[in-house]
Protein backbone atom coordinates (compact mmCIF):
# COMPACT_ATOMS: atom_id res chain seq x y z
CA UNK A 1 0.00 0.00 0.00
CA UNK A 2 1.47 3.40 -0.65
CA UNK A 3 2.03 5.48 2.54
CA UNK A 4 1.14 8.68 0.84
CA UNK A 5 -2.27 7.66 -0.27
CA UNK A 6 -5.56 10.44 0.80
CA UNK A 7 -8.50 11.05 -0.37
CA UNK A 8 -8.72 13.91 -3.12
CA UNK A 9 -9.81 17.01 -1.37
CA UNK A 10 -12.15 18.82 -3.37
CA UNK A 11 -14.58 22.33 -2.49
CA UNK A 12 -17.62 20.65 -1.13
CA UNK A 13 -19.94 22.48 -3.46
CA UNK A 14 -17.52 22.09 -6.74
CA UNK A 15 -19.61 18.60 -7.13
CA UNK A 16 -23.42 20.80 -6.80
CA UNK A 17 -22.50 24.11 -8.58
CA UNK A 18 -20.73 24.33 -11.80
CA UNK A 19 -19.07 27.98 -11.02
CA UNK A 20 -17.45 26.86 -7.83
CA UNK A 21 -13.84 25.29 -8.56
CA UNK A 22 -12.74 22.20 -7.12
CA UNK A 23 -10.00 23.44 -5.62
CA UNK A 24 -9.99 23.31 -1.84
CA UNK A 25 -11.46 25.70 0.50
CA UNK A 26 -11.78 25.68 4.11
CA UNK A 27 -16.04 25.32 4.88
CA UNK A 28 -16.70 28.29 7.35
CA UNK A 29 -20.19 27.91 7.63
CA UNK A 30 -22.32 27.44 11.33
CA UNK A 31 -24.07 23.88 9.93
CA UNK A 32 -21.79 23.25 7.16
CA UNK A 33 -21.84 19.52 6.67
CA UNK A 34 -18.49 19.12 5.46
CA UNK A 35 -16.74 21.04 8.87
CA UNK A 36 -18.58 18.55 11.31
CA UNK A 37 -17.25 15.87 9.80
CA UNK A 38 -20.12 14.02 8.99
CA UNK A 39 -20.49 10.57 7.73
CA UNK A 40 -21.17 10.36 3.38
CA UNK A 41 -19.16 14.14 3.26
CA UNK A 42 -16.44 14.85 1.32
CA UNK A 43 -13.08 14.39 3.41
CA UNK A 44 -11.41 17.34 5.23
CA UNK A 45 -7.54 17.84 5.56
CA UNK A 46 -5.76 17.25 8.40
CA UNK A 47 -2.67 17.08 10.23
CA UNK A 48 -3.48 13.23 10.14
CA UNK A 49 -2.98 12.39 6.41
CA UNK A 50 0.50 13.78 6.61
CA UNK A 51 3.09 11.79 5.15
CA UNK A 52 5.63 10.02 7.59
CA UNK A 53 8.84 12.16 8.46
CA UNK A 54 11.02 9.54 6.39
CA UNK A 55 9.01 10.50 2.95
CA UNK A 56 8.21 14.33 3.85
CA UNK A 57 10.33 16.89 0.97
CA UNK A 58 10.99 13.89 -1.25
CA UNK A 59 10.37 12.79 -4.78
CA UNK A 60 7.79 10.19 -5.23
CA UNK A 61 10.76 7.43 -6.33
CA UNK A 62 12.24 8.12 -2.99
CA UNK A 63 15.27 10.30 -3.63
CA UNK A 64 15.75 13.50 -2.27
CA UNK A 65 15.62 16.04 -5.00
CA UNK A 66 18.54 18.27 -6.14
CA UNK A 67 18.66 21.00 -8.57
CA UNK A 68 21.31 21.40 -11.15
CA UNK A 69 22.53 24.09 -13.04
CA UNK A 70 26.13 22.69 -14.22
CA UNK A 71 28.33 19.86 -14.55
CA UNK A 72 30.36 20.91 -11.20
CA UNK A 73 27.46 20.31 -9.26
CA UNK A 74 27.11 16.59 -10.03
CA UNK A 75 30.23 16.41 -7.21
CA UNK A 76 27.93 17.07 -4.14
CA UNK A 77 25.82 14.30 -4.96
CA UNK A 78 25.07 11.06 -3.11
CA UNK A 79 23.62 8.48 -5.63
CA UNK A 80 22.46 6.27 -3.18
CA UNK A 81 20.37 9.06 -1.83
CA UNK A 82 19.73 11.93 -3.99
CA UNK A 83 18.26 12.53 -7.63
CA UNK A 84 19.47 15.95 -9.99
CA UNK A 85 16.81 17.56 -11.58
CA UNK A 86 17.81 19.79 -14.16
CA UNK A 87 17.25 23.83 -13.81
CA UNK A 88 15.00 24.86 -16.77
CA UNK A 89 17.48 27.87 -17.74
CA UNK A 90 19.79 24.89 -18.64
CA UNK A 91 20.24 24.92 -22.68
CA UNK A 92 20.90 21.56 -24.69
CA UNK A 93 24.42 21.72 -24.80
CA UNK A 94 25.03 21.71 -21.00
CA UNK A 95 21.91 19.53 -20.12
CA UNK A 96 23.32 16.49 -22.58
CA UNK A 97 26.69 16.76 -20.70
CA UNK A 98 25.27 16.91 -17.34
CA UNK A 99 23.29 14.38 -18.60
CA UNK A 100 26.11 11.71 -19.61
CA UNK A 101 28.16 13.03 -16.62
CA UNK A 102 25.19 11.67 -14.47
CA UNK A 103 24.84 8.69 -16.49
CA UNK A 104 28.85 8.06 -15.59
CA UNK A 105 28.10 8.68 -11.73
CA UNK A 106 25.14 6.17 -11.85
CA UNK A 107 22.89 9.43 -10.39
CA UNK A 108 19.34 9.16 -11.64
CA UNK A 109 18.16 12.16 -13.29
CA UNK A 110 14.13 13.11 -12.85
CA UNK A 111 14.06 15.29 -16.18
CA UNK A 112 16.33 13.66 -18.84
CA UNK A 113 14.35 14.88 -21.96
CA UNK A 114 16.31 17.11 -24.37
Amino acid sequence: MNPRKKPEFVNPGSKMVKRVKPSWRRPKGRQNKVRLKLKGRPKMPSIGYGAPSELRGKHPSGYEEVLVRNVKDLEKIDPKKQAIRIASTVGKRKRKSIIEEAQKRKIKVLNPQL
